[in-house]
Formats: structure tokens, C-alpha cells, sequence
């Protein structure tokens, strides 16, 4: 599953899974343009084919220049993977506010809509391209008191699929993945947890995992490998499960 020669773009780099990603496609031969709200979040990642860029998401201007940036320099955009999102911490529907639910919608949802409008204007050129969103296994196995996430994370599903059957006649993938509950920081953040939270780890959610152990950054790093290689040359609309059992 190589990726030589080939141009990914990823939001939330700085990120746990967003650094995952990106070390496993500098790996295999891709040139990637890192997208996070600071460039030093991604100071970490020291590799001749990287390139980071500042950008709050939800700024169509300043995505449309990192884009249009991109192309001028590389002469194409190959791949666009969406590993950008914010949790939600456990709580009752009338005890969320309408900003709350606002910035779940807009950081895990519009910002989508945003960055695969960029993305597609450079890849229908080439009739050429794979999109892959992060969303999360919560769209289809709820949890109680994150209605709101999840409802962000149903939308970013939805809306690939969509994005599949609308750009299959230009030859571009659009696919998504649902993780189970991964050992990354963002996973204290949805019982409002601080710190290590091994025991809550443990307690409330590696048992929730069949195979009996939390999803690891690499593991959905192997799977966002998978889908952008030509290995997947006929997968589109596809809801990859990487949940260790999670969504049974």
C-alpha cells in the first residue's frame, strides 16, 4: 500500500490520531500538508515531505488559500483526510446550550463541508481522488448525554456518502471511518475527565470493546493508509469500522 508521489492534505495534525496519520503516510512515500489551528502542535513531525500549515477550519478564506497554496506547489492534491474533531462531554440534552451545539456541529461537521469544497476543486481536474473523514462509532452505537456529538458525527457520515454517489463519475473516493474508543487525550474529554484517567479508561471504556483493548492511533492511521492507496481503487461510500468490535 504505498503512497509515493501522492499529496494528502490532513486537518487536525497536531492532534493524537492526526499525528498517528500523518507519520504512517510520510511512511509510505507521500508529501502531506498538515493543517492545525497552530503550527506548533505539529512541531513534533520533522520530515523533509511535510509541510505545516496554521488554519482555523472553519475559515473558508484562509482553507481556500492553504489550498490553492498547495497545488501551485505541488501541482496537484491527491488525497484529503479529515482527522479534525472535538468531543462532548456527558451531558444531558437541557442542560446544553445552543453555542455548545454549534461548535460541535460546525469543528466536526461544516468544517467538512469547507475543506472537501476546496479539495474537489483541484481533484476533478485530474479525475482522480480519495476523501477520508474520522468520524466516530457513537453515530451508530450511541452513548448517553453526547446527543450532540453524535449528531455531528451522523452528519459527517451522511454527508460522505452523499459526497461518494455525487463525485463517483470523476473518480473520486469519499469514505469514512468510524473508531471505537481510541487512547488518545480527546478520550477523558467525554466524561470531563482530566489527567491520565487510566482507571476511567479502563472502567468505562476499554470494557465496552469486545476485543477487550482501546483503539490505537495507529490503528486507524493503517486504515486511513489503506483507503488512500489504490488498494481501494473500487471503495467509496464505505463506513470503515475500526472498533474493535465496539458496533456490534
Amino acid at each position: 500500500m504505498k503512497l509515493t508521489d501522492k499529496v494528502i492534505v490532513v486537518t487536525g495534525a497536531g492532534g493524537g490520531m492526526g499525528k498517528a496519520i500523518v507519520s504512517q503516510l510520510l511512511e509510505r512515500g507521500a508529501f502531506v500538508v498538515g493543517i492545525d489551528l497552530s503550527v506548533d502542535s505539529m512541531n513534533g513531525i520533522q520530515q523533509p515531505n511535510f509541510v505545516a500549515k496554521a488554519a482555523d477550519v472553519l475559515n473558508e478564506e484562509r482553507v481556500s488559500e492553504i489550498f490553492a497554496e498547495v497545488h501551485q506547489e505541488q501541482g496537484k492534491i491527491d488525497g484529503l483526510v479529515n482527522a479534525l474533531g472535538i468531543a462532548q462531554a456527558q451531558t444531558p440534552i437541557e442542560e446544553v446550550s445552543l453555542d455548545q451545539w454549534h461548535r460541535l456541529m460546525n469543528i466536526n461537521a461544516t468544517s467538512l463541508f469547507i475543506t472537501c469544497k476546496q479539495a474537489v476543486k483541484y481533484m476533478k481536474p485530474k479525475n482522480k481522488g480519495s476523501i477520508i473523514t474520522i468520524a466516530s462509532i457513537s453515530a451508530v452505537r450511541p452513548r448517553p448525554g453526547l446527543q450532540s456529538y453524535i449528531a455531528s458525527k451522523g452528519a459527517a457520515e451522511s454527508f460522505s456518502r452523499a459526497m461518494a454517489i455525487e463525485l463517483a463519475p470523476h473518480s473520486i473516493r469519499v469514505n469514512t471511518i468510524h473508531p471505537g474508543p481510541a487512547d488518545t487525550n480527546m478520550l477523558g474529554q467525554f466524561t470531563g475527565e482530566k489527567g491520565d484517567n487510566s482507571a476511567m479508561k479502563n472502567d468505562v471504556f476499554k470494557q465496552s470493546v469486545p476485543l477487550g483493548e482501546l483503539i490505537q492511533p495507529e490503528d486507524i492511521a493503517s486504515a486511513v493508509v489503506y483507503l488512500l492507496s489504490d488498494n481501494a481503487r473500487m471503495v467509496t461510500g464505505a463506513t470503515l469500522h475500526v472498533d474493535g468490535g465496539r458496533g456490534l
